[in-house]
């Protein structure tokens, strides 16, 4: 089933130096931009990630520190990429939980805030694990009958998540061939920041999603314990959690 959009929906995977996503980085980005008439833009990129790839990253997608040395850095592609993405909901594998939050900690460490809460986000990743829980290989082979060549390829991975949606609307008949439903039927939690250590609660009242003031109100908590601002501010936590966790801190100072 070819997908219903009215405004470009943007596919994409990232391959990065590992997985702390405070501290590692991009090494190559896939993307691939679906118009309303079915037309496709493709851009795939390698980035110059300024540290060490871990050999446990390379054993997965084989990319190496040499492979890249002449590469771009993030820096140097990231307003031209932000401008390409302008506009797109944005749809990927288990990317609201990894892709996303690394993808915005590469924007924010060069000055650009790419809100990416405005854009509908859909992911395929949460489809499949409701309905047939397997790996992205698994199930490109469950719902476009094919074998996965080059699985983590940033452009294999994201052609494949594309095939696999389209794949997924035709399985599925309570599927709407509608972003809006596929955004809301994939997200996993009312989360405030992308590495989803602030949620809504049932009130949706911001509260905390770890910690020793897990389910706790935030701005209660940073009135009551000032201290645990600092803390978080100084501690290893994504620049997007520390941005949202400002904002929240400067509204418990007015009430």
């Amino acid at each position: 089933m070819k997908l219903n959009i009215k405004t470009p929906l943007l596919f994409f995977d990232i391959e990065s130096t590992g997985l702390n996503v405070s501290k590692d980085r991009i090494v190559e980005i896939s993307m691939v931009k679906v118009m309303p008439n079915g037309d496709r833009e493709i851009k795939t990129r390698r980035i110059n990630p300024t540290i060490p790839i871990s050999p446990e990253a390379t054993a997965v997608h084989g990319i190496t520190d040499d492979d890249v040395k002449d590469e771009p850095t993030f820096a140097q592609v990231a307003k031209s990429m932000a401008a390409w993405m302008e506009g797109c909901d944005i749809a990927g594998y288990n990317s609201t939980k990894f892709d996303i939050p690394m993808l915005t900690e590469e924007f924010l460490r060069c000055g650009i805030n790419l809100d990416l809460r405005k854009r509908k986000l859909i992911d395929v990743q949460v489809i499949f694990y409701r309905n047939e829980p397997r790996t992205l290989t698994a199930a490109y082979k469950f719902y476009c009958g094919k074998n996965l060549e080059d699985a983590h390829s940033a452009a294999a991975d994201t052609m494949a998540t594309l095939e696999a949606l389209e794949s997924q609307l035709d399985r599925y008949p309570e599927l709407q061939n509608d972003v809006s439903f596929l955004a809301d039927y994939t997200a996993r939690e009312k989360m405030l920041d992308y590495a989803g250590r602030f949620v809504l609660n049932d009130k949706d009242v911001p509260v905390f999603n770890f910690g020793k003031h897990k389910g706790k109100p935030i701005i209660e908590v940073l009135r009551t314990e000032p201290s645990y601002y600092s803390w978080m501010m100084e501690g290893d936590f994504t620049l997007d959690t520390k941005q949202i966790l400002t904002k929240l801190y400067l509204e418990s100072r007015q009430q």
